[in-house]
């Protein structure tokens, strides 16, 4: 589904005036291009960002470089990039925090899904289904069984209201039919060392950040939330796999672009951005801190999005949640 609004189809017009202008060439062909990441420097994110930027622009013959705008839950930097001039110099590194679920529960937001151009799909995050180890439970039935025979909701933690770990939490809760309860922490360290304490029975972390707490016989992994079996953890099995496909859940991170930039730029970009995304090295790197390669053009990008406003959607309605 293309979003068109009013702001959109000015922006396209003011971007067909610039192709006639040398200024518009000169930016296509030498001018720096700014991939704008919405959380600050040094952390996963930013680092693959600045990967890519490089792969990108050895290709595009043109500098790229990675500018960090965060703030307020990542919209700080998608509004700066929703209000840029579309001429084809600015990007944003969206994600599913940021534009999905903002759109979704935020109605003051100054910014939608009309005000951006899907460029590229990039690589996406799996969660975890995850206990303590001394819960005793190895399955996520054995889970179900443990909350029914205790009476007890299921204490899971959430990086804060709204976040797709309290959101996940909520389908896990209809899935399973028991009560749950979310327990929002500041990061995932702090809510992790309450798991181990026994504070909380679940916690949805990426498996890589488990790995250690796992082998010290602290925590156990039910079950991972991608379609098939990651090859970093062949012995974890899907929800799929254990009866629970509508558990099938991950957070993604893709290229967009002010709405109204040239599709030729964007194709071009786009192109770029997969072919980075496809380079063996750059995968294996994905790969050591337990990302998922997502290469992918407009169209995936934008089949992406679709898909969120439908699930993350529904559960933002079932729940009635709203954040200011």
């Amino acid at each position: 589904m293309k979003f068109i609004n009013r702001r959109a189809v000015i922006a396209a017009a003011g971007a067909a005036l610039a192709l006639a202008t040398p200024q518009f060439a000169s930016a296509q062909s030498d001018e720096p291009i700014t991939f704008v990441v919405p959380y600050g420097g040094g952390g996963l994110v930013d680092g693959m960002t600045r990967q890519i930027a490089d792969l990108v622009s050895a290709e595009l013959g043109v500098p790229v470089l990675v500018e960090n705008k965060p703030g307020a839950n990542g919209i700080i930097g998608s509004q700066y990039v929703a209000s840029a001039k579309p001429d084809g110099q600015t990007f944003l590194i969206g994600a599913t925090g940021p534009i999905s679920l903002n759109v979704l529960l935020r109605p003051s937001l100054p910014y939608g899904l009309e005000d951006f151009d899907p460029v590229a799909t990039m690589f996406s995050g799996p969660l975890t289904v995850t206990v303590p180890a001394s819960l005793g439970v190895d399955t996520i039935d054995g889970l179900a069984e443990y909350a029914k025979e205790t009476g007890r909701p299921l204490r899971y933690a959430t990086l804060g209201p709204g976040s797709v770990t309290h959101l996940f939490g909520l389908i896990m809760q209809g899935e399973l039919g028991v009560d749950m309860v979310d327990v929002a922490y500041r990061n995932n360290p702090s809510a992790l060392v309450d798991l181990m304490g026994g504070q909380a029975e679940l916690n949805f972390s990426t498996p890589i950040s488990l790995l250690d707490h796992e082998k010290s016989g602290d925590i156990k992994m039910l079950a991972i939330t991608t379609p098939e079996r990651m090859d970093q953890f062949p012995d974890l099995p899907t929800t799929t796999e254990l009866g629970y496909p509508n558990l099938e859940s991950s957070f993604w991170f893709g290229l967009l672009a002010p709405a109204g930039t040239p599709s030729d730029i964007t194709e071009k970009v786009g192109a770029a951005v997969q072919n980075a995304i496809n380079d063996a090295d750059f995968q294996q790197k994905m790969v050591n801190v337990g990302m998922i390669p997502q290469p992918g053009l407009a169209d995936a990008m934008q089949a992406q999005l679709d898909t969120d406003m439908k699930v993350w959607g529904k559960v933002v309605k079932d729940n009635n949640i709203t954040l200011e």
